[in-house]
Order: C-alpha cells, then structure tokens, then sequence
C-alpha cells in the first residue's frame, strides 16, 4: 500500500516526486520517460534557474534531480505505461501493463501531447524549424520571419510571445472564423508586423538543413511564404483517457480541477500539469501546481 501515486515523469510529475520525499510519503512514481513534451524542443530558455537547455538535457535533469532525492521513501517505475485507475474503496488501484498497484492517493501529471502538423517536410524538420512551444524557441528566431498555423486563442498567444523577437509573424488559419477571443485578435492585427491569412491550409514545408518556406493553398491557390520558422498550435490531446472512468474530463478531454488545490471531483484524486483544465499550460506552471497538489495531499493523508 502507497501513499501517493504519481503517474507521470514531466515537470510536474518530478516536483511532485521531490516534494513526497521531504514529506517522507511512500510514494510511487510511474512514468514511460523523462521530460513530458519538452524533450522535443531544441532548446529551453524559460526554465527558472537554468540559462539554457536542450529539451533532451532537460528530461535527464529531471530524472537526476528526482534520483537524488528518493531517499528511500519514492520508488520510480520507468518504461511503464498506466492502462487504468480504479477506486477501491476508499483507496486506488492502478494498473499499469505490467503490473497493478494499491494507494491511498493520486496525482495525475501526464500531460499532454500536441497534434502534429501533417504536411510533407513537417516530420523532416522538427527542432530544425519547427516548433510547438513558443515560449521555448521565440527566442531563437530573433530578426526572422516566422509563421503560426492556428487559429484559436494559444495560437494568438503564440503569435504575441513572437512579436517580441521576430520580424514578421504570418498566422494561418484553414477557415474564415478565427476562435480566439476578439480582443485579442483586435490587439495583434494593430501590430505593424503581424498578418493573417485566413481560408489557407498548410501543404507542404521546404528547406535544406532548415526551413525556408511554407507553401499553402488559399481558394485553389498554391502560395510560398519565405519563413524560417513555423509555430504549430493546432490543439492538444490531454492523456487522461486511463482516468476517464473515475472522474469526469471536460469537452478537451481535460481533468477538472481546483486551482487552489489541484483537487478533482474524486475524493483523494489530483492532477498537475497539462492534463488539466487549468488556464495556463508551461513547465513552470505544472511544477508549481504539482508542488501546490503535494501540500494539500499531505494534509489530507495526516488530517483525515
């Protein structure tokens, strides 16, 4: 019988295993790998305390940090994939593909993973011009024309981290109907160097060692837009469908939660990170809400 289960080894899921050793929780942590997402970026600029980082430096960070910590009381189950939660009572059992589990608690800190572009040349040059977190990679595309495929409100958001660094940002959009929030869009098209090309859809992505162009169709028509980077922001899919049978996700697929808290709506069930309905999606984000979930989760287990 565990403490806490952690399903996840991302940010959230690291800061969560941390925080369970100095509260001396026996504690188990599953996750497949190291990293969550951002083991595919290049480079991280934005990680508090670290300069600079390649996303694949970063997951082995995380891992030692957590390795360093256990202390005996976290054990970490690697290479393994959660296939189910189930209540039992008033405690969980989760069962993995290899084995099943019994707990007093749950933190959930999958995440999520973003929809990728599907166009020829999109596999070809990931990290070598494409990129699916601005806040990650802006930076490197100072002075550089850039697209953002998207219409929704990350990619308005995406758009604005941009406009920081880049020369030009160009978004498009496959329909006439933009869904990010009017007054944001109002704010961005006032910006000198922001376009958008609506009833465009991407079809194929050029370049050698890095990207020099986009070609997209609009009304029949195939165009060729000079970019060195291109920004995806096409959606997400929050991995949660191993809980979907205990607690209740929203429309996105996402776990509901308290934001003071991080608690769902299944007593001694949590979540962290970008598997949940929280406003903000980042690392630094998920790792504070993984902390915030640890400090009331030790409450609960000393206080019932």
């Amino acid at each position: 019988m565990f403490d806490l289960i952690i399903i996840g080894g991302g940010p959230a899921g690291v800061a969560a295993g941390v925080y369970a050793t100095r509260k001396r929780l026996k504690t188990l942590l599953i996750t497949e790998s190291f990293g969550g997402q951002s083991t595919e970026s290049l480079n991280i600029e934005n990680w508090i305390g670290v300069k600079s980082i390649s996303g694949v430096d970063f997951g082995k960070a995380l891992e030692e940090h957590l390795r360093s910590h256990t202390d005996g009381t976290v054990e970490i189950k690697t290479g393994d994939r959660v296939a189910g939660v189930l209540k039992s009572g008033e405690n969980f059992v989760v069962e993995t593909t290899t084995n099943s589990y019994t707990t007093k608690t749950v933190l959930v800190t999958t995440g999520s993973t973003r929809k990728k572009l599907d166009v020829p040349g999109a596999q070809e040059f990931e990290n070598k011009g494409i990129s699916y977190c601005a806040s990650c990679d802006g930076p490197l595309f100072a002075d550089q024309d850039v697209a953002v495929i998207g219409g929704g409100n990350a990619a308005f958001e995406t758009a604005a981290q941009l406009l920081a660094y880049a020369k030009s940002v160009t978004l498009l959009n496959r329909s006439d109907t933009l869904k990010a929030d009017e007054v944001t869009v109002e704010k961005l098209l006032a910006h000198p160097n922001m376009k958008i090309i609506k009833n465009s859809s991407p079809i194929e992505i050029k370049g050698d060692k890095f990207i020099s162009s986009l070609v997209y169709e609009k009304a029949g028509v195939k165009k060729e837009l000079p970019v060195t980077g291109i920004f995806v922001e096409i959606g997400l899919i929050p991995t949660t469908n191993f809980v979907k049978d205990i607690v209740p996700l929203n429309t996105f697929g996402q776990i509901p939660v308290d934001p003071r808290t991080q608690r769902t709506d299944v007593n001694g069930l949590w979540a962290a990170g970008d598997s949940t309905d929280g406003l903000y999606h980042q690392n630094n984000i998920a790792a504070g809400d993984a902390v915030k979930a640890l400090e009331d989760i030790y409450l609960y287990l000393h206080a019932k």
